[in-house]
């Protein structure tokens, strides 16, 4: 999936401290792009919007 022209923004639940931070880039059409803040240029996971949403439904029950 093509993550070119991500918006990249972290995640509210993270911390200022500089610690385990997730950056989250959905302005993108059909694919939401994750990636770890301290490694911007590492591996970045990719999800269409129906399993992203599914994801955010189950972590939100705990």
């Amino acid at each position: 999936m093509d993550l070119t022209g991500a918006r990249w923004r972290k995640s509210s639940k993270s911390g200022n401290n500089g610690g385990d931070c997730v950056e989250v880039a959905d302005n993108l059409a059909g694919v939401i792009g994750v990636r770890d803040s301290k490694d911007p240029a590492g591996p970045t996971l990719a999800f269409d919007r129906a399993a992203w949403t599914r994801f955010l439904v189950l972590a939100r029950r705990g």
